[in-house]
């Protein structure tokens, strides 16, 4: 039973759900439209050159969970599922994770985006384990924190590692499908790396060590 690990945004996905989750909150006018929006696309654009601060970027994002009730939130997830997630759901990678299902495999997303925004998103693809930046609650209430480590560059290791160690799991025969240079670290640590969709900078890479180039679009 090998472990298929999958990235979400631009991956399973055709789009980002965190970028997608912060034009949604803007779009309800629960966060400053203009301003959200601005600072938004900056992270996003920093995330698809390499250069993002991590917790910068987590500060912002998680504030409005902090902001909003719970149960409220739970009810714009279910909204902005059904009119922002659904559609974006590649077909190609919902075969893919049914696949490795039949397979035998443990299906695994693992994504640098937060827990809250991915949870249901997982769900609705059925895998068997979502790994993914967790944010801290603190008496049934976000707290705009993050809990433990952001599963974002090597720090995805380092939540793959703990939850492995937890199971028994280990890497052998293991795939990792991801469209983005950001994966880089955990791409290296797999037998079978797939780049899917790839940016440049990692089709380039995939090129040059002959990593299997696929597209799920």
């Amino acid at each position: 039973m090998a472990l298929a690990l999958f990235d979400l945004d631009n991956t399973l996905l055709s789009d980002d759900s965190d970028y997608l989750w912060g034009c949604f909150l803007s779009e309800k006018g629960l966060v400053d439209k203009e301003l959200y929006e601005q600072a938004n696309l900056r992270f996003y654009e920093q995330y698809k050159q390499g250069t993002l601060d991590i917790h910068e970027f987590l500060n912002f994002a998680l504030t409005p969970l902090a902001e909003n009730d719970y149960r409220q939130l739970q009810s714009l997830h279910a909204e902005f599922m059904a009119s922002s997630i659904r559609e974006i759901m590649t077909q190609t990678g919902q075969d893919r994770i049914k696949q490795h299902s039949e397979q035998g495999d443990t299906t695994v997303i693992i994504t640098a985006t937060n827990s809250f925004v991915t949870g249901p998103i997982a769900e609705a693809f059925g895998v068997d384990k979502l790994i993914a930046t967790e944010p801290e609650i603190v008496d049934g209430q976000y707290t705009g924190k993050v809990a433990g480590t952001p599963c974002f560059q090597h720090g995805k290791i380092t939540k793959l590692n703990e939850w492995m160690s937890e199971t028994g799991k280990n890497l052998e025969g293991s795939y990792f499908y991801s469209d983005s240079h950001n994966d880089l670290p955990l791409l290296e640590l797999v037998a079978y790396p797939v780049a899917v969709d790839p940016d440049d900078q990692l089709k380039a890479i995939a090129q040059e060590r002959d990593w299997k180039i696929e597209s799920f679009r």
